[in-house]
Formats: C-alpha cells, structure tokens, sequence
C-alpha cells in the first residue's frame, strides 16, 4: 500500500549520516530527524502537537495558497530550525514576529526567529506560501497528482512537503484543522471529521478535524468531482465516502469495496480493539495511479484497484492500517513490518472468515510457491532496507511470520497480542523489538528465536524449521510443495499486491515500480 520516493544516493546517505541528528548540538535544530532510511526526513528540535492549515487551491491553474500555523514545543534551545517543505514561502512568523527564512536543498526550509527559543518553550509558527505543487520536483517526480478536475496529496512515506511546511516523519504526529476553499461545485476531501462547509463569492470552504495524532505522510487532500455518501455506525462514528465522478468502468467495482467499510471496520475491532478514530471511510480519485495508501481515517484508493471487479481484500488491508500503522506507528522506517505484516495478515484472517482459505492454508501456499532461491528470501522484513521497504517479502514473509507466532503460542494468547498492541501503544510509536518484548511478556514465552528466522535471516526457513513452525507442514519435498492447492481468496489477495506500488517510473533508480514478485503465482 506504499511506496517510498524520496532516497538519496548510497553515498548522499553515507555523507548525511556521518552527522547524525543525535549529534548536533548548540542552538541549531538538525535537519534530519534521524532515520537511517531517509536522512533528510523531519527535524530536530522541536515536537509539533498540532497543525491549521488554511488553504485555497484553484483546479484549473493548479494553484494552492496557504498559510500554516504550527504549535510546537521546543526540545532544545534553538537560534535556527527547520521545516519540510518545497513551495514558494512568502512569510514566516515564529511566535507572531517575523523570521528570516531560507531554501536550502529540495526540502529544507531554515527559519531563524528573532528572539532565541529556549528549551521547553511552546512556539507558534505562522508560514504563508503558495505554488503549484504539480510542478515541485524533488528527485524528479512530484507526490501531487493532478487529475481532470483538481488534485491530490496522498503518498509514502512523504507527501507532505507538496503542500505544507511540517515535520515530516512518523516520529513526530500531531492533530489537525484542514481548511480549504475550492470553487463552487467542487469538494475538497481529508481526514478526520467534516466540521462545516460554507460558500460565498463563488467559493467553498470546507473544513476538517482530526483530533487524535496522525503521521505527516497519513494527511490526505484530494480536490475535484464527487459522489459523497455518508452514514453512522451503530457506535454513532461518522462514514463519509467519495467517489470522482468520472471513474468510468471502474465505478461500481470501487463502490462495491468501499461501501464495505464500515463492515470491515466492525470486524476488525472484534480482532484488534476499539477503533482508535474519531471518523471512517475512503475516497478513489480520478488518477492513473495503482496504489492504495491507509491515510488516516479516510484511505486512499486508486480506480485501477478495482479494474477486475470488486475488491474487499484492499480495504481490509488499509482498514487494519488504522489500528496497525496509524494508531501505533513506526519508530523508524526500518519497522516497517509492524504495519505491512499485520496488514497482510488481517487479509489472511478476513479469508479465513470468509471461508475461502484458513490462515495456515495461505501461508503454507506462499512457502511453497518460493523456492529456497527466490529472491523474495532475501528481504528481511525486519529491517528490509530503504531500496526493499515496501517489497512483497515484507509482505507476505511478514504474514508468514505472524502464522508461525500464531502456531507457537496459540490462537487464545495470538489474538490476545494482536488485540493488546494496538490498545497498550495507542497513538504512539514502536519498533519491531518492542513487539517482541511484548509478545515475549505476554506470552511467557521466548520468541527471539521464531523472530530471527522469519523476520532477520535472508534466507528461506528450511523445511523442517518451517514445519516445527506449523509451516508447509505437508510440503516437505519439492514434488509436495508443488501440489499445495490454492486458496480461493489467494488471487484478490495477489491483486492488491499493487497497493504498494505508489510510482509509474523509476526515480533515480530507486523506484518501485512494475516490479518483478519473483514468480508469485497471480493466476
């Protein structure tokens, strides 16, 4: 359901990382947050805890205006900080008096405020800008797509430097207010709740709260033509959903998925917990792209998920995202496997639900259709690497390791784990260790082993080690391996293999495009 975009050179990384964000020091906020994967990723500095946005964007030119107001709460002293973000700046206020600012690289906007900040201090920064975010390159490709009728913000792990000035990485999650005027007869859709629509002088604000901690890359605009439908679960949360209106063939196939949200939301809290959101629903654009994206509360999904018909194995799968992603997010990008694993195990439990292949059926199937030299053995799940973040291993070998968890401490205690996480570490951050501390406390069992095998060896579990994990148990040859039948559900699950493929192209050399899965059987 992702896709990474903004990678430097092995030897940019190498240079960047020489100065860690940890290791600056003295009165300037670091350019980095930190993550190995992505140096030039967030800030150091600063925590945000909420951001208003207030936007006004024009469909035909492409235009965006905005002025951002960030709450912010220094964690060191600070002369200088800096921003994420690629349009034209106009102005910068930083506790209501003007700041010097300046660009520097693709994302970086370095902002000195008049009076230095001292540690601990609450700050309130005040950006005005404007740009057409289709037109900002950062290496070579834009995270904005324009469509026939207005635009939008969805991608991973970076999107929002497109269209607001953050600190743009999972670490540092805040609350929002998105507000955006459009012209008349035009919606403009994010997440959270609808808090007020108004019209005057040929305009339409709406405006948007989210009043739980959301990740940067999880914000979400997409402006132009829909059909809305609306409705309230039996709890009383509001579903909101939006469809463009000019989805061709593809109308009734989307419409038929997404308007089983609120179905497949009422399932997984009987698997993970209380829906940890205060709204619910997904919106599919009028783009070319393939992928789907979990932005919070309100999923973003591409027509061409459902250009073979009604998928709900891809709602499931960015659904779970809510709890497993959003609610409890990754520390780094190196943990990447504490969203995509869950995710697509809870495909696997929605099949088993449905009747049309138990759990253990699909993942002795995807054991047997990868030979020990298939490259999709490899990718550690556990720490795949920025050019593997978002392959299929993580994926499928991270459901893998999820059933041979499931088989080793039984289904009472696994369910139990897969309910506690999302409620013990809500709206905060982990890593795959602290899901196996945990797992380990409740369990009362030593799992570092299991974890190892599954998530950290680049290379596939031999037979026996797979089978004493309750693994292809029946596929001990090769001759076996070859007959382990298919589960029903395995091809619209195969479909969404897609959701992850958030590019068209390569981008200097790092894209996940079209890529090749390694034999995967999508028959």
């Amino acid at each position: 359901m992702h896709r990474r975009f903004i990678v430097p050179s092995a030897l940019a990384a190498t240079l960047v990382l020489a100065i860690p964000a940890s290791a600056a020091t003295g009165t300037v906020g670091a350019p980095g947050i930190g993550d190995p994967y992505y140096p030039a990723s967030g800030n150091g500095g600063y925590d945000v805890s909420h951001y208003d946005l207030r936007l006004k964007y024009e469909p035909r030119t492409d235009l965006l205006e905005g002025t951002a107001t960030i709450l912010a709460t220094t964690t060191q002293e600070l002369t200088r900080f800096n921003l994420d973000f690629g349009l034209t700046v106009s102005e910068v206020r930083v506790n209501g008096r003007k700041a010097a600012f300046a660009k520097s690289g693709d994302q970086e906007l370095e902002v000195t405020p008049a009076d230095r900040l001292a540690q601990g201090k609450d700050v309130s920064v005040v950006v005005r800008y404007a740009g057409k975010p289709s037109e900002l390159k950062i290496n070579g490709w834009t995270a904005w797509a324009r469509t026939p009728d207005g635009g939008v913000a969805a991608q991973e792990p970076e999107s929002a430097v497109w269209w607001y000035p953050s600190n743009d990485h999972p670490l540092d999650k805040a609350t929002y207010d998105i507000s955006v005027s459009v012209p008349d007869g035009t919606q403009a859709i994010s997440n959270g709740v609808l808090v007020s629509q108004s019209s005057r002088l040929g305009w339409t604000r709406f405006n948007w709260r989210s009043d739980k901690p959301q990740a940067t890359y999880l914000s979400t605009l997409a402006v132009g033509k829909f059909d809305i439908t609306t409705d309230r679960t039996a709890d009383g949360l509001p579903v909101l959903n939006a469809y463009s209106k000019d989805l061709g063939a593809n109308a009734g196939a989307a419409r038929a998925s997404i308007e089983r949200t609120t179905e497949v939301a009422e399932w997984l809290t009987e698997v993970f917990g209380p829906y940890p959101f205060n709204a619910l629903g997904g919106y599919v654009p009028n783009v070319t792209s393939g992928f789907a994206l979990e932005t919070q509360t309100r999923p973003f999904y591409s027509p061409r998920q459902f250009a073979n018909g009604a998928n709900v194995s891809v709602v499931v799968h960015e659904i779970a995202h809510q709890w497993y992603g959003n609610s409890v997010s990754v520390s780094g990008w190196k943990d990447i496997w504490i969203n995509e694993g869950f995710a697509r195990y809870s495909q696997w439990l929605w099949s088993e639900k449905e009747g049309e292949g138990t759990a253990q059926e699909l993942a002795d199937y995807v054991y047997a259709q990868r030979p020990a030299n298939d490259p999709f053995w490899k990718v550690k799940p556990g720490d795949p690497g920025p050019d593997k973040q978002f392959d299929i291993a993580v994926y499928d070998r991270g459901a893998l390791a999820l059933q041979a968890l499931r088989n080793e401490v039984g289904d009472e205690t696994f369910f139990t784990l897969l309910k506690g996480w999302p409620t013990e570490k809500a709206h905060s951050n982990a890593t795959v260790g602290d899901f196996l501390r945990y797992a380990e406390r409740v369990s009362g069992k030593p799992l570092a082993t299991l974890f190892d095998t599954w998530l950290y060896q680049p290379k596939r579990p031999a037979l026996p080690a797979a089978a004493s994990a309750g693994i292809a148990e029946n596929a001990l040859s090769s001759r076996a391996a070859a007959r382990v039948e298919r589960p029903a559900s395995w091809k619209k699950i195969a479909a969404t293999n897609t959701i992850h493929d958030h590019g068209e192209r390569d981008h200097g050399g790092h894209g996940h495009g079209d890529r090749d899965h390694g034999g995967h059987d999508h028959r």
